[in-house]
């Protein structure tokens, strides 16, 4: 396979966690990998596992989202796939939302992806290639201080479906992955926080959390990389404006019924 031949894949958040993950699979399959994020050091890492173009800077800015598009397609020539995973959780509710907060969750989740997604679009259209956005089982049902993340998670899904619907003439296809718990390094930042409020343990606030998930554990960040490059397959070539929940099950389960036949 030629360097031409290769497929161009950006991965924002490629420093960790799940684009970290997903940065070493794809380039195992023969991707030229471009990860980007805030971050310089978890980059440099994977991009030594990789020999992945870094891009380091704040995609939730016009410049910086313009400049990791540019950088790509000054050293690929192309674009094939975007996988918008980059991501930050803030939790409160309505009336303890700053609206800094909120704003800065919007703009990182969701607006940062609208404009990935408008300065990649003319080269995807190009290579009839993919769009990945890496929403959360929060943008599906409702939880305990999820009103900022949530809303913004929920909101990429209608981006991605939009993107889905207008650009599946060119070729296009937009899908999103909705990860459940996962062990993960902003996982870990969560817990320890709800750790401390409830004068508990991480591992405690954890154990609690596997109560409402059927496979009785979290997802690792190699179990969410393997859906999306699927996703971003010829095997997947039929699906488009699909949202796939990979939650062990989380979603199907009515909280109600937890106990009534527990063993």
């Amino acid at each position: 396979m030629t360097s031409i031949d290769k497929k161009v894949t950006i991965i924002t958040g490629g420093g960790t966690g799940v684009g970290a993950a997903l940065a070493r699979l794809l380039a195992e399959r023969g991707h030229n990998v471009v990860i980007a994020g805030r971050r310089e050091a978890p980059l440099a890492e994977v991009a030594a596992d990789t020999n992945a173009l870094v891009v380091v800077g704040d995609v939730a800015t016009e410049e910086g989202a313009r400049n990791l598009i540019d950088a790509t397609v000054a050293k690929f020539g192309k674009i094939d796939n975007l996988v918008l995973n980059a991501g930050i959780v803030t939790n409160g509710k309505v009336a303890d939302l700053s609206i800094d907060d909120w704003n800065q969750t919007v703009n990182i989740n969701l607006t940062a992806n609208f404009m990935l997604a408008k300065f990649a679009l003319p080269h995807v259209v190009t290579t009839k290639g993919n769009i990945v956005g890496v929403s959360s089982i929060a943008g599906l049902r409702s939880g305990h201080g999820l009103a900022a993340y949530g809303s913004s998670k929920a909101a990429l899904i209608a981006l991605i479906q939009n993107i889905a619907f207008d650009y599946a003439a060119d070729g296009v296809r937009a899908n999103v992955v909705c990860p459940g718990w996962i062990l993960t390094e902003m996982a870990q930042q969560e817990f320890a926080e709800a750790a401390k409020a409830k004068n508990t343990t991480v591992e405690g606030v954890f154990s609690e959390l596997l109560k409402f998930v059927p496979q009785q554990r979290a997802s690792t960040p190699d179990e969410q990389a393997k859906p999306i490059a699927w996703l971003l397959s010829e095997e997947a070539a039929y699906v488009n404006g699909a949202t796939l929940v990979v939650d062990g099950g989380t979603t199907i389960v009515d909280a109600g019924m937890l106990n009534l036949h527990a063993n």
